[in-house]
């Protein structure tokens, strides 16, 4: 059985092609950052909660706000992230 969810946070790709399976951190890090609060609870409910902590630390990018959220829930160090060890290595063109 797939989670129902709705189709806000996939308005860019083609939704009934992805494999909840295959595409756990594609999925998880897409309804984290642009899904709704029932799309949260779904992937909650289907991943559970050790499967979505394995998968979050190998998402590309979260939102600053969404990825400080997800240290707190989890218990993970910014650290155990590839997006923020990717965010370090990468340097900002100017110091503001």
């Amino acid at each position: 059985m797939t989670p129902y969810l709705s189709k806000t946070a996939f308005w860019d790709v083609d939704f009934d092609s992805l494999d909840p399976e295959l595409n756990a951190v594609f999925i998880i890090e897409k309804v984290f950052n642009y899904g709704l609060s029932s799309d949260n609870k779904a992937t909650m409910s289907y991943y559970g909660e050790e499967r979505i902590k394995t998968e979050i630390v190998k998402g590309a990018y979260f939102k600053k706000k969404v990825f400080r959220f997800l240290c707190v829930i989890f218990d993970l160090e910014p650290e155990a992230f590839i997006c923020y060890i990717r965010r370090q290595s990468q340097p900002l063109h100017w110091n503001y």
